[in-house]
């Protein structure tokens, strides 16, 4: 083989190693944007159900206000248990899954 070869075969693999290099980062931007979006929206999620407890809603009222704010903030919900003055949820971007927690407090001078 000639030298020529040789250096052809090395820059060739060179060039898939590069390419699977560049995937395999892909992937795992992906997964840690999924995961900040999930707290994002897990975040979101317990605040309004919280807010809803606040009010006064049912914890009904607390929960279905939790899936909406998760899905507008492009989650699932997974789960959610508001009693008392907690609420405490978990949502779903993709495979990423986050868990969130709010409490109701009321208000210093009222």
């Amino acid at each position: 083989m000639s030298e020529r070869g040789n250096v052809s075969v090395l820059v060739a693999a060179a060039v898939v190693l590069g390419g699977l290099l560049c995937v395999g980062f892909a992937r795992l931007e992906g997964a840690a944007t999924a995961k900040a979006r999930a707290e994002t929206a897990a975040d979101a999620a317990a605040l309004s159900a919280a807010s809803a407890l606040g009010d006064g809603e049912s914890p009904a009222a607390a929960m279905q206000a939790a899936q909406l704010t998760a899905a507008q903030n492009g989650a699932r919900l997974v789960t959610c248990r508001c009693t008392g003055a907690d609420a405490v949820v978990t949502v779903a971007v993709d495979a990423a899954q986050a868990r969130a927690r709010a409490t109701v407090s009321s208000p210093p001078f009222g």
